[in-house]
């Protein structure tokens, strides 16, 4: 296909602290052993996109995204690493290499997303509606999936994810509202112009935006470059460019190859008349005419000059498939478990009878059980009478005696003493855990040294960092 593609890789997002740092930046944070930029990657090769911008916040991290990437798809995809300056927001990003996008068409995916949707779906549907933007939706996730992590050993409450509100057309192809939670604060208002047009709307809100568009280049340009009232220009994808698109798509003023108007043919026919024959060829080339194209030439638009209209439309993924985002830390346990659970497919690995990943340089010490749904490293080091479930453990790990991991991610070159109890909790690379440490439900950052028989519950523990004097 004809697409040009844009992932939109972040930088040190705090909403990952401690988990991303200076030197493990968003893009490359381990999931079960992976960066987590190399699922879109994968995801995207194998839809045979391979024409790539990857945007990275921060020259650091854009430099070690760059290392990364040129050593782990040469020969399979053309990928160009390009810096832009953090907290610029999405719209701000794809602003800032606007100059580098020159196919007609682009396709631009959040570098967070997990996903077994082929992209490649989402853009035959955009092409086939010559739309100007089509949006991914997937049904939302449910967060705490997660076994006996309370002290009662029940599981914690399952609660949805912050709602979407969106609004469809009845053949479910065109996307007639969309507010993210966080917009969703007063009643509803919906556009007259858009339910006249329509005739019904169906609301829902079980939908996720996924974050994976495909815009007309043009257009998206030229809403990026947009002067709204003398106010600042769009920042976000999400919450100002999709929304705006779907509020203008009966009164465009922003697409750039509108209709034209019938051409003089020397003969008297009236402006209804003209009308009514773009209205019948109309009807004869498509059996079902969208309610863009009838509105354009319905009741209060017969002047002769058909009214500008685009299309917004949503590419909807059947609820079978595995969709969701890592932009929380809840999210990244979640995905963590799934992708060496229930979405294994994605993971790249191949399990053992026992249903688990162990690496072979791996060691395991005497009466030690991993369980399934686990993996353990190359390199890595368990000692005698270890229990591990439903548990990633990382690459050149020592592990001692008696201890316990359940429902936890254990990083690269980590250290863990005898009789430690980790339970759903995230250690990062190069943590140090004392004899008979406990976590439940922490975040240890990169380099901490828990001391030894410390107790922690719903904490999260990092170096300090160091003030530069100047």
């Amino acid at each position: 296909m004809d697409f040009q593609v844009v992932v939109l890789a972040g930088g040190a997002s705090k909403t990952l602290i401690p988990l991303v740092s200076k030197d493990v930046p968003k893009a490359l944070l381990p999931v079960a052993n992976r960066p987590l930029l190399s699922y879109v990657l994968d995801l995207l090769e194998q839809s045979n996109l391979k024409d790539i911008i990857v945007v990275v916040g921060g020259e650091d991290a854009a430099v070690k995204v760059d290392g990364w990437v040129s050593s782990a798809y040469v020969d399979r995809l053309r990928v160009e690493v390009v810096a832009v300056p953090e907290d610029m927001g999405t719209a701000g990003a794809l602003r800032a290499i606007s100059r580098r996008l020159t196919a007609g068409d682009i396709l631009v995916v959040s570098g967070d997303l997990v996903c077994d949707v082929p992209p490649g779906a989402v853009a035959a549907a955009h092409r086939r509606h010559d739309a100007v933007v089509t949006a991914m939706l997937c049904s939302t996730p449910v967060s705490g999936l997660t076994e006996s992590v309370s002290s009662s050993g029940k599981d914690k409450a399952k609660k949805p994810a912050r709602c979407n509100i969106v609004g469809l057309d009845a053949t479910k192809q065109f996307l007639l509202h969309i507010a993210s939670g966080t917009d969703v604060t007063k009643d509803l208002r919906v556009q007259k112009n858009i339910l006249r047009a329509v005739g019904q709307m169906e609301i829902r809100t079980d939908l996720m935006d996924a974050h994976l568009y495909a815009f007309k280049r043009s257009v998206l340009q030229e809403v990026l470059e947009k002067d709204l009232d003398n106010k600042e220009r769009f920042h976000s994808l999400q919450q100002d460019v999709l929304p705006y698109l779907v509020r203008t798509q009966l009164r465009s003023g922003v697409l750039t190859n509108s209709v034209s108007p019938p051409e003089e043919n020397g003969n008297d026919m009236t402006s209804s008349q003209k009308n009514q024959v773009m209205l019948s060829q109309l009807l004869a080339n498509a059996s079902t005419p969208s309610f863009h194209e009838l509105y354009a030439l319905g009741p209060n638009g017969f002047s002769g000059v058909p009214k500008r209209t685009h299309k917004c439309c949503v590419y909807i993924a059947s609820k079978d498939k595995y969709c969701v985002r890592l932009n929380s830390i809840q999210a990244y346990c979640d995905i963590s478990r799934d992708v060496i659970g229930e979405a294994s497919h994605l993971s790249g690995y191949s399990f053992s009878q026992q249903n688990n990943i162990i690496h072979p340089s791996a060691e395991i010490g005497s009466k030690t059980t991993v369980g399934p749904h686990c993996m353990l490293g190359e390199g890595s080091q368990m000692g005698d009478k270890c229990s591990v479930k439903r548990s990633v453990i990382g690459r050149h790990c020592r592990i001692g005696s008696n201890v316990k991991i359940v429902n936890s991610v254990v990083m690269d070159h980590v250290t863990i003493g005898d009789g430690c109890s980790i339970q759903s909790s995230v250690i990062c690379s190069n943590v140090q855990l004392q004899d008979r440490a406990v976590l439940k439900d922490c975040q240890v950052g990169a380099g901490y040294v828990v001391t030894a028989g410390s107790e922690h519950k719903g904490e999260s523990l990092a170096k300090k960092e160091k003030n530069v004097s100047t």
